[in-house]
């Protein structure tokens, strides 16, 4: 009989409260993953209760609001706030989105904030992102061409030929997707994942390109493409609206074409 159980070091115990300050009448409850690698101990969850007549409306204006009046300790990442850079990717309530784009009046309840599922942790809301960005680095994303440039001009595109990486360019890497996608939690050392090969159609897709061939060959693999299943959890994750399971599904079709 098989039995499944997590490491002793990895069980989540009873974090610290922490109450609202004195006289705060407008409050939400915030649960936040907390794990430190120099303390040796277990990580856990600590519940901070938020003056929200104090708090901007964003969850990231609450991790903003905890760290500054309230806890100084707590990790994080953040850059622009406005959904651009994807620095603040976390899970919120059981969803992986952008802290600053996610309102805390559209969390139900309790607001549990952990780091995003499958990376391993850094510190607190921190994940690793390395083998991530080795994975992005390893589809080689700039344009690869073998004809000399024009003299003096750009490589010009069509209006049609242009519009065709539109909803792939925009990307920003923030892993939502990725981390949503039960065929990368468990084949993550092989298979891409959704972001990255939305990231390899936005190249195969330009037609400024001239790698295509290249590209396909270093995709033609058991693993790195194919473990696919169109859960769409990829699609209902991104926080930009974008669709990597049909990039996906685009360079399953090129492989077929090339083939004919």
């Amino acid at each position: 009989m098989a039995e499944f159980s997590l490491p002793a070091n990895s069980k989540i115990g009873k974090g610290k409260a922490h109450p609202a300050a004195d006289g705060a009448t407008n409050t939400r409850t915030f649960k936040v993953y907390r794990w430190n690698p120099d303390d040796g101990q277990n990580p856990r969850m600590d519940t901070y209760e938020v003056d929200m007549d104090e708090c901007g409306p964003m969850v990231l204006d609450a991790l903003g609001y905890i760290k500054n009046i309230i806890d100084p300790t707590l990790t994080y990442r953040r850059s622009c706030r406005e959904g651009v850079c994807g620095s603040c990717s976390m899970n919120m309530n059981g969803v992986n989105g952008l802290a600053c784009t996610t309102a805390i009046e559209d969390c139900k309840g309790t607001i549990s904030i952990t780091p995003l599922p499958h990376m391993e942790v850094i510190k607190d809301l921190v994940p690793d992102f390395k083998h991530f960005y080795a994975q992005y680095a390893s589809i080689k994303p700039w344009m690869q061409t073998e004809t000399p440039t024009p003299t003096g001009k750009e490589r010009l595109q069509s209006k049609e030929e242009r519009e065709k990486i539109d909803g792939y360019y925009e990307c920003i890497l923030c892993a939502c997707c990725s981390t949503s996608c039960p065929s990368y939690w468990w084949n993550g050392d092989k298979y891409l994942g959704p972001a990255i090969l939305l990231q390899a159609y936005r190249w195969l897709a330009d037609s400024r390109d001239e790698n295509t061939g290249e590209r396909l060959d270093a995709l033609e693999d058991p693993f790195r493409l194919y473990r696919c299943h169109t859960i769409m959890n990829c699609a209902n994750a991104c926080p930009k609206g974008l669709n990597p399971a049909k990039a996906i599904a685009e360079i399953k079709k090129m492989m077929l074409e090339r083939q004919v």
